[in-house]
């Protein structure tokens, strides 16, 4: 996959395809979007482009409300990557982009990549306000010479498969709910540094990972997967404040089952499989050391009921 950062960066012959998006966190919706457009490629011989911008369009035009994403930007590129897209072209998202008409957009950013077709999603707009919907995009496609498809929603039942909806499953912890929808276990990453030593006191040894700018599910304990050093390992992970030793920042430490490993300086990958409960304050440490250990016999049931992957 080639990544470009401004259209004009695109010098080949071939005509694209080219489908545009956040794709935050790249779960089944924008799959079976950058299918679709794969698909036309193929059948057309045209280079498929997917269009998409850093940071997130949120962070730009309402600075004002914290935006999470839900997946990093290397994370992103990684996971469209992996689909065999020929080209991300990443844009900056500036105010003067977002203040730019549906035709100016065309004509600056679309028409450059000697484009084609269009494939949109079933709520895209592009524009100032988001006033170019597909209708209007397909009678400017008539004038310069391309074709504009709208794909349906991907449902999963009666609802709609969308970032929106997968923030709200992992803001309440259902992250075995949104691996459902992403196609994968929903993951955070970062470095590890040095915590309070609390865990190893209790004998847990814990990983305190450095807080991360991606979206973190609900404060409470999880069975996961820990990717360090290329080897997965089963591990609990609380989020949290550690109520029982009055603490108040928010951390996210990761206990690795059956291996003692040093972490400290390295990065950990963390893949969420179940939330086993709420965190909690607890009489002293003893009945936390309690309740720590029958949370991983509960983790271990759900390792043994599930299959097990980071990733």
């Amino acid at each position: 996959m080639q990544i470009l950062h401004a259209p004009q960066e695109y010098v080949s012959s071939r005509f694209s395809v080219v489908t545009i998006g956040n794709f935050d966190g790249v779960h089944l919706g924008h799959r079976s979007l950058i299918e679709r457009t794969l698909a036309t490629g193929r059948a057309r011989r045209l280079t498929s482009i997917v269009v998409t911008f850093w940071p997130h369009p949120r962070c730009v035009v309402s600075p004002s409300k914290p935006h999470s994403p839900l997946s990093t930007r290397e994370k992103r590129s990684e996971l469209l990557s992996a689909l065999n897209i020929d080209v991300l072209l990443e844009l900056p998202f500036t105010p003067s982009l977002a203040a730019l008409s549906p035709l100016d957009f065309v004509q600056e950013y679309l028409l450059p990549l000697r484009m084609k077709h269009l494939v949109t999603g079933y709520d895209f707009c592009l524009g100032k306000g988001r006033s170019g919907h597909t209708a209007e995009l397909a009678e400017i496609g008539r004038t310069y010479g391309f074709s504009v498809e709208q794909m349906p929603a991907l449902l999963d039942g009666d609802l709609i498969v969308s970032s929106t909806r997968l923030r709200k499953l992992i803001a309440e912890g259902n992250v075995s709910e949104a691996a459902l929808l992403l196609g994968r276990p929903y993951g955070l990453e970062g470095p590890v540094v040095h915590g309070f030593g609390r865990g190893k006191g209790l004998g847990f040894p814990t990983a305190n990972i450095a807080p991360t700018e991606t979206l973190l599910p609900a404060e409470g304990v999880y069975a996961a997967g820990a990717m360090l050093g290329g080897k997965c390992y089963p591990c609990l992970v609380n989020i949290g404040r550690n109520p029982t030793f009055d603490g108040n920042d928010l951390s996210v430490e990761a206990y690795l089952l059956d291996v003692n490993v040093d972490c400290y300086g390295s990065r950990l990958a963390i893949f969420f499989i179940d939330r086993l409960r709420e965190e909690r304050r607890f009489a002293d440490a003893e009945a936390l050391s309690r309740q720590i250990t029958a949370d991983i016999e509960r983790a271990r049931v759900l390792f043994a009921q599930k299959d097990f992957a980071c990733g």
